[in-house]
This record gives structure tokens, sequence and C-alpha cells, in this order.
């Protein structure tokens, strides 16, 4: 599988569903809902449909189901983690508005999961060797 097509197909599959992903934060917040609960709801439905896309769609893998959501839960949970921490940081502590920041962490981290799942999520099994 190409690179550039699986990027792509990541891509479509990253715009559709965080921008779902960001109207609901901006619905939650809107209700009431506080800026890091509400990008932890919208982080976990996110996990659940990027991986059936992504599995499906982006990577077309055909490995163990199993261990590639272990895997891409490991991987969400590190950008979750670094999502969380620099909302903290800029949000919390630099007063910087919680909508153009969230906008901008996800700039930030979609390209660092989609090298996690290339290389090692949806990884293409080795070739035997002869």
């Amino acid at each position: 599988m190409s690179a550039p097509g699986e990027l792509a197909r990541f891509g479509a599959v990253g715009l559709l569903t965080n921008a779902a992903l960001y109207l609901l934060y901006l619905a939650l917040t809107w209700s009431g809902v506080g800026h890091k609960l509400a990008m932890s709801v919208a982080y976990c439905a996110g996990v659940v449909q990027g991986f059936i896309l992504n599995r499906a769609w982006t990577f077309r893998a055909r490995g163990a189901e199993r261990t590639a959501f272990a895997r891409y839960s490991a991987a969400y949970l590190a950008g979750y983690l670094l999502n969380l921490g620099l909302l903290y940081l800029l949000v919390d502590r630099a007063g910087l508005p919680h909508q153009a920041v969230q906008a901008a962490l996800v700039l930030l981290i979609a390209p660092l999961l989609f090298l996690a799942q290339k290389f090692w999520v949806f990884r293409a099994p080795a070739a035997p060797r002869a």
C-alpha cells in the first residue's frame, strides 16, 4: 500500500472525524460541560470511529483485530494525554481561548497518530524469509 494513498485516506477520515468531534466538543462546552471533560468525551468517540474507518479503509489491515485495537488505543491514549496536558498548560495556565487551542492541537497530534498507525498499529506483517 502506498504511503501517499494511505495519507490521503487518513486525511479524509481525519477531517470527517475531527470535524464531527470538534462540533461535539463545541456543543458540549456550549451546554456547560468543562473543556477537559468535553475533549475526553469527544476523544473516546473518535477512537472507536477512527479505528473502524482506518483499519478497514485507510490501511486495509488484515491482522489480528484485538492486537491492532490495543495498539490503536495505546497510541490514542498517548495522543489524549498530550492533548490534555497542552490544554491544561495553554488554556488553564496561559489563558488562551480553548476553542483555538483545541483546533491547533488537532493539527499537531494528527500527524503523530498517522505515523503511529502506519508503522506500529497497522503495519504490514513481515514477509517470510526464504
